[in-house]
């Protein structure tokens, strides 16, 4: 049975030229800082994102949990979507690890912050308050059905950032995806940002990895917290070498799984007891909900893993679907079929 997996976009295999690439790269100690390949990849990584530098991690949680170390001390507070990735699905590293204090505000459906709410809840001095140190945005916003940040609203919220002498981190783990969907450079998504985090093993299909980029100072900082958190590899450039060819091959490519998801999205809408608005969703991830008078959540998602189609439960009755390079535009039209069939 042909499985179709759209459970996220981290299920992607490594393509034949990133596996030839890890198995012929050149590589030394990167704890010793030198790997060359390793080398290679932070130059990238940086040179397309606009930054002075950048530093290679095992993971997106990781990098976004090392650029919040970098950024605060212990008792220090940072500014966040109650939506966002780092407050939901990253076991809380911020205040375990970092001692560092959230305060959230609420994500509008397109993810971003309200501006006016965003400024309100920046502290001013007082005895009794954590201080202010760091705004973090998501781009492109998974539990905001995947939308992507334009680039007016960084600015905005970099502005808001600079007036108030605060740093502006943005976990972009799909920031590719945004820059595709707006048809602009990363470069500029990036400019306003005091940090961006990257993930190269999502739509990008690299096995492993992600990258932190900041200025040549803040990742000298971010080296020793990366250090201390485990993220020293040693020979990791077997796994930078795919990284580079993911970012030389797999960008332009995710506009396939755009088109895909928007082809998914318009279908479920057209399916009884299935409820989405397709207008939501801009770049691979689509979220649906499901009402009906006969089928729990659990038994559709059985009946689906029955016929070979893999989707995220949520919550109750509320499914994710991610698009990637392993699902094709006749997988999304059997995808359909087979939702049709179960619920009907």
């Amino acid at each position: 049975m042909t499985v179709i997996d759209l459970r996220s976009d981290t299920v992607t295999q490594p393509t034949d030229a990133m596996r030839q690439a890890m198995a012929t790269a050149e590589v030394g100690d990167d704890v010793l800082d030198e790997d060359p390949t390793i080398h290679r990849l932070q130059d990238m990584a940086a040179e397309k994102l606009g930054k002075e530098a950048a530093l290679f991690l095992p993971s997106g949680t990781m990098g976004n949990l090392v650029s919040l170390l970098t950024h605060c001390q212990r008792g220090d507070e940072v500014i966040l979507g109650e939506r966002s990735h780092i407050f939901i699905n990253e076991v809380g590293g911020l205040s375990a690890v970092g001692g560092i204090h959230p305060h959230t505000v609420p994500n509008e459906a397109d993810g971003t912050l309200d501006l006016e709410r965003l400024q309100k809840a920046i502290r001013h001095s007082d005895l009794h308050y954590p201080p202010t140190r760091l705004i973090c945005l998501e781009n492109t916003h998974n539990y905001c059905h995947g939308s992507p940040l334009p680039l007016p609203y960084m600015k905005s919220v970099a502005a808001l950032a600079r007036d108030h002498g605060l740093k502006l981190h943005v976990d972009g783990a799909r920031i590719f995806n945004a820059a595709v969907a707006l048809k602009v450079d990363v470069k500029d998504l990036a400019a306003e940002a005091d940090s961006v985090m990257f993930s190269l093993s999502k739509g990008l299909s690299a096995p492993v990895g992600s990258l932190i980029c900041g200025t040549g100072e803040w990742v000298r900082n971010a080296r020793k917290w990366r250090k201390m958190l485990g993220g020293g590899m040693r020979q990791a450039g077997h796994l930078a070498a795919a990284g580079i060819t993911a970012l030389e091959n797999q960008v332009e490519r995710l506009a396939d799984d755009h088109q895909n998801a928007h082809t998914l999205a318009v279908g479920l809408a057209g399916i009884t007891g299935l409820a989405l608005d397709p207008a939501q969703v801009k770049t691979n991830i689509v979220f649906f909900q499901m009402k009906h008078p006969k089928i729990t959540p659990d038994q559709f998602l059985e009946r689906l893993h029955q016929q070979g189609v893999q989707v995220l439960l949520i919550e109750q009755g509320l499914f994710r679907a991610v698009l990637n390079r392993h699902v094709s535009a006749e997988n999304v039209d059997a995808t359909l079929k087979i939702i049709k069939e179960i619920l009907n």
